[in-house]
């Protein structure tokens, strides 16, 4: 098994359109293994449609069209008889707003399991305390698993949308804004469970908030009208940007 800090992803020249529009312009870069990887940069500007290009998630969206090379763990996703929903199984994703099945806690976290074969009993009830523990959100759910995921908060919501995705065991998760519609309390124990879940999974994370890329990432990229400016540690991006650009937007004089 690779060491924190090797390659998961390895992208080469990765463009993207929406139909007649491109969104992405030859993005290159190296995504570390059992590291953050924030991405930042305004709306608008590339981040979520790099990322869903990570796990093919773009193949669902009519008209779009990928180009380049996206390799993880030295594997082309994009190679001809490569299925994509087991590259999603393997890549799993944690979108901006959370989305729990209107069913039961227990299955919501069941679901993707239950597809892949488990069946119910001691295998599958071990499989969702697991998760929900890697999710930090068992001692909260574990005396209501039978109750809508629905009724829970946000913040709640959330992690167990991470949880959902653990449940099939991934070994890289993507997190598209994940706290933008959380109130501080619950983004802090987002936050604190990437920094836990990043010694077993790579993660990359979306997000506006500069200080919570300053806060959680390793490196961080900005992204700004479909290209990547920078690329590096975290430290450096804030503190020595290389580019103007990279300056400007840090400091707020737009974005």
């Amino acid at each position: 098994m690779p060491t924190a800090g090797e390659t998961a992803f390895d992208i080469q020249n990765l463009n993207c359109w929406y139909g007649d529009r491109q969104a992405l312009f030859n993005i290159s870069l190296s995504i570390p293994d059992r590291r953050i990887t924030a991405l930042i940069g305004p709306s608008g500007c590339g981040k979520s449609t790099f990322i869903r290009c990570l796990n093919r998630i773009n193949d669902l969206i009519a008209g779009c069209r990928v180009e380049g090379q996206v390799l993880y763990k030295k594997e082309n996703l994009y190679a001809p008889g490569i299925e994509a929903i087991s590259i999603r199984y393997r890549i799993g994703m944690v979108f901006q707003k959370p989305n729990p099945f209107p069913k039961s806690i227990y299955d919501n976290i069941a679901y993707g399991p239950l597809i892949w074969g488990v069946k119910r009993g001691p295998q599958l009830d071990a499989i969702v305390e697991e998760s929900l523990k890697k999710a930090a959100i068992w001692d909260e759910v574990k005396d209501k698993l039978q109750q809508n995921a629905q009724a829970l908060s946000g913040g709640q919501q959330q992690r167990l949308c991470i949880a959902r995705a653990l449940a099939v065991e991934p070994e890289a998760l993507l997190l598209d804004e994940p706290c933008s519609a959380l109130d501080p309390i619950a983004t802090a124990k987002i936050e604190e469970l990437l920094l836990a879940l990043k010694k077993t999974y790579t993660i990359v994370i979306v997000t506006h908030n500069m200080q919570q890329a300053a806060r959680v990432s390793d490196v961080t990229g900005f992204f700004l009208l479909g290209e990547l400016v920078e690329f590096g540690e975290t430290g450096q991006i804030f503190t020595n940007p290389k580019d103007r650009r990279t300056e400007d937007y840090i400091t707020g004089r737009f974005g």
